[in-house]
C-alpha cells in the first residue's frame, strides 16, 4: 500500500512541477491542424474506395 501512495504522490508532483503544459492558442492551432489533416485523409481514402468499387463493379459485370 505504501508503494501505491508513493507512486501517486510522485506522479502528482511530476504533473504539477515538471510537465510543461501548452498554451490554449497552441492547443487550438494543433486541434485545427489535426481536424484538417483528418478530413483530407478521409477524403483520400474515400476516393480510393470509390475507385476500387468502380473497378470491381466493372470487373464483375464483364464476367
Amino acid at each position: 500500500m505504501n508503494k501505491l501512495v508513493v507512486l501517486i504522490s510522485e506522479s502528482y508532483q511530476e504533473m504539477v512541477n515538471k510537465v510543461t503544459w501548452p498554451s490554449i492558442s497552441s492547443l487550438q492551432s494543433s486541434s485545427w491542424l489535426v481536424l484538417v489533416a483528418s478530413l483530407i485523409f478521409a477524403l483520400f481514402i474515400g476516393l480510393i474506395d470509390l475507385g476500387f468499387e468502380n473497378i470491381m463493379t466493372f470487373f464483375y459485370d464483364t464476367f
